[in-house]
């Protein structure tokens, strides 16, 4: 499970590509437009369930190593080029009852004589991704490891690595105002993972199947900025076998009494695809945020709330895009409705810069919940406070502190916080 020669694959597939793969005459833009750098990432996790039998807390610490090399293209009407990324993670403190918090990988049986749950994490993981590119205009052909940014598929990146997909897509920008992509995802490698799967539909509370796999995620859709101040969006995707999802979308940015408000309404559509292996699907959701930013301070909010009758759809492991995916959940069951607040606030308003403060706030109800009687309620309040270092020998070191409280009468209440200290070293 474990790959200790990370480093070295990379070190050679990058020889392979600036050495053997390319004739002189085409190096220069693939070497002198290249760029690497190294992330690391000091993490502190612990999640507090305040109530009920089981796990009583999740509680790891660990540090992240990512080194990310990314080629030029080479020279021609079509560029050719290469991305590489090498991850290692070490484990500095866990234990078999207190693992499971998603920042290191771990065995797959519990511990003997202990509970399902107590599970030993491994002392380091190490994995890595190659993707070729291909450019041609203002078109790039990506293939390979893949970080994909979509409406209806938001990769998980919320602890020491992201979670990551292998497949093919294609972008484009060619033609004025209109952004489009297009491809298909083959597997999925979770965050705490050195393996790839088939992907599934998240359970939602065991009103899908987990059973059902796919290695088939097709995907298309297209921005447009319609003025300076608005984007129309269409997207849509399919699990094979699974679910197929609509998403449109509406954003718009003005002035307004010397500052800026921002709205954004998100609609989804999503039913059985093919066989269906993961049972009925009827989803419809909508999910609104208006923001107004002045001097600093943003503040706003809005309503959000699920039709049909099943759960919202997404990639098990993946975050939705929705305005309530928080901390600790995302408040998207059956029927669901979601009022949410939020306030950030930038302190180089006052003369200090790196230093920034957000807090969020969610409530929940009328939510049908399988397995539970009656209606499900919750809500959520977070808080993020985050710094980086503009001068002095500390320079470019970024803190961050996290904390999340949910409160709900389906699952167990839970008290979280997350210790973050990063910092990235450009290699050239």
């Amino acid at each position: 499970m474990h790959n200790n020669n990370t480093l070295n694959l990379i070190l050679k597939g990058a020889g392979l590509v600036s050495g053997g793969l390319l004739c002189a005459p085409a190096q220069a833009d693939f070497i002198k437009d290249s760029k690497a750098d190294l992330e690391l990432k000091n993490y502190y996790f612990n999640r507090d369930y305040r109530e009920d039998a089981g796990q009583s807390k999740r509680e790891e610490w660990a540090q992240g190593f990512i080194l990310n090399l990314k080629s030029g293209f080479t020279e021609g009407t079509v560029g050719l080029g290469i991305d590489v990324v090498g991850m290692l993670g070490l484990k500095l403190d866990s234990s078999p009852d207190r693992s499971g918090s998603g920042l290191l990988s771990r065995d797959n049986d519990a511990t003997p004589g202990k509970p399902s749950y107590a599970k030993r994490a491994h002392d380091e993981y190490s994995k890595y991704g190659v993707t070729g590119k291909v450019r041609f205009a203002k078109s790039e052909l990506r293939s390979g490891y893949l970080l994909p940014d979509l409406p209806t598929l938001q990769p998980n990146t919320s602890r020491l690595f992201p979670q990551t997909f292998r497949g093919t897509q294609v972008t484009s920008t060619d033609i004025a105002g209109l952004a489009l992509i297009g491809g298909q995802i083959d597997q999925t490698r979770q965050r705490e993972s050195t393996d790839y799967e088939d992907m599934a539909l998240t359970s939602q509370n065991g009103a899908y199947k987990s059973t059902g796999k796919s290695d088939r995620f097709r995907f298309a859709g297209g921005d447009y900025k319609l003025t300076p101040g608005m984007t129309l969006s269409y997207h849509f995707a399919q699990l094979e076998d699974i679910y197929q999802q609509h998403f449109v979308g509406v954003k718009n940015s003005f002035a307004l009494g010397g500052g800026t408000l921002k709205t954004d309404i998100r609609y989804f559509d999503a039913d059985k695809s093919g066989a269906g292996l993961a049972g009925k699907v009827d989803n419809r959701a909508l999910s609104t945020r208006a923001m107004f930013s002045y001097k600093g301070h943003s503040f706003g909010g809005g309503y959000q709330e699920q039709y049909g009758e099943t759960p919202f759809t997404y990639v098990d492991g993946t975050n939705t895009y929705l305005f309530s995916e928080y901390q600790l959940s995302n408040f998207s069951q059956t029927n669901e409705r979601v009022w949410h607040a939020r306030y950030d606030f930038d302190f180089a308003a006052l003369g200090m810069p790196g230093l920034t403060f957000s807090t969020r706030w969610a409530k929940g109800d009328q939510a049908e919940v399988k397995g539970f009687a009656g209606e499900g309620r919750e809500w959520e309040r977070d808080i993020d406070l985050g710094y980086v270092f503009q001068s002095g020998a500390l320079k470019g070191v970024s803190l961050r502190w996290r904390n999340g409280l949910s409160k709900a009468n389906y699952f167990r209440d839970m008290n979280e916080n997350r210790v973050i200290v990063g910092y990235t070293v450009a290699l050239w």
